[in-house]
């Protein structure tokens, strides 16, 4: 298992926003997202219709970075990793109690299991820079 450094954590937990990397067979597919980063795992919502949705499910591996960019100044933290998709019982109801707390679009537009699912990023390599 990856272990993250306690900067590391810090930093992953104070950031709302990372880009999400999926891929088909031939096609690489990169879009911004929420999250949240718990137990060393990386939650991203998603829709059942989305492009990342439909190549988790051909091909359940990722990657995730985090970062601020400033000149000079810039940190990050990029994971890969392999998708698990969670779409109902426990996990599913702690996470999206995190997000219901988190970000105020959930509050604004809330859904139940088996609605909408998590990814959880299961770290298998890591890098990170910047003191992240």
């Amino acid at each position: 298992m990856i272990q993250f450094t306690e900067k590391e954590k810090n930093f992953l937990t104070s950031i709302e926003a990372a880009r999400f990397a999926t891929a088909n067979k031939s096609m690489p597919h990169v879009k911004p997202v929420s999250f949240i980063f718990q137990d060393d795992s990386f939650y991203i919502a998603t829709d059942y219709t989305t492009i990342t949705y439909k190549n988790i499910k051909a091909n359940p591996r990722a990657a995730i970075t985090v970062d601020i960019y400033n000149p000079g100044k810039h940190k990050a933290v990029l994971v890969q990793g392999d998708v698990k998709i969670i779409e109902g019982g426990p996990e599913f109801k702690k996470i999206y109690a995190k997000f219901f707390e988190k970000f105020e679009w959930v509050r604004k537009d809330p859904w139940n299991e088996k609605e909408a699912p998590f990814l959880k990023l299961i770290p298998k390599h890591k890098a990170s820079w910047g003191q992240a």
